[in-house]
């Protein structure tokens, strides 16, 4: 009679146990990804206007907790884009034709309760009434100059790649040195490549 009820405990605990796995592996799911950052190229294509090629891009970024909170602590975040066109090369490695660093920083604005967006290569600012809106905008890049046109020999093809990262060299210090070692700071895409031509 103890067996049976020591089995039947047993089996109960088991049960019990597998309950709380079902219920707590989403939360802990969450929780890990609420402290990544991550970041995602969508989509990416250049094009030419007249003399000049142009990229247009949609990145998908995805702050994590700690570096949210630290943004509407007055920490402005930067992102980079790193651009680059190749020329595909037998045997060899490709040759690099073209480099570009293409830089966005997000900011909070207590006074107004607003967010902007600041191209750091030309200015321009622009600014939202929500955290959501400013990270879409600056995941929206449109007609930025690469190069012209003549750079590049009409008789070959080339590949173009973009990667996006959170720059962590634009942290404070004290952030900074927390950003090399927690997941939650270090944030980059998978290159993104597609044939310009």
């Amino acid at each position: 009679m103890a067996g049976r009820l020591r089995a039947g405990r047993l089996r109960g605990m088991r049960a019990l146990c597998g309950l709380l796995t079902l219920v707590c592996a989403p939360i802990v799911a969450w929780g890990a990804e609420e402290n990544t950052s991550h970041i995602e190229v969508r989509s990416a294509e250049i094009v030419q206007v007249e003399k000049i090629y142009r990229l247009s891009a949609v990145v998908d970024y995805r702050f994590s907790a700690p570096a949210l909170e630290a943004l509407h602590n007055g920490v402005p975040l930067v992102v980079e884009l790193m651009i680059e066109i190749e020329r595909p090369r037998d045997y060899v490695w490709n040759e690099t034709v073209a480099t570009l660093r293409q830089r966005y920083q997000l900011e909070y604005e207590a006074l107004t309760n607003r967010y902007g967006v600041t191209n750091l290569n030309s200015g321009a600012q622009s600014h939202y009434p929500t955290r959501v809106m400013a990270i879409a905008a600056m995941g929206h890049v449109f007609d930025i100059p690469i190069l012209d046109v003549d750079l590049l020999d009409a008789e070959q093809s080339y590949t173009a790649r973009l990667q996006a990262s959170l720059d962590l060299n634009a942290l404070p210090v004290p952030l900074r040195l927390m950003g090399y070692f927690s997941p939650a700071w270090r944030a980059s895409s998978e290159w993104y490549t597609w044939t310009l031509r």
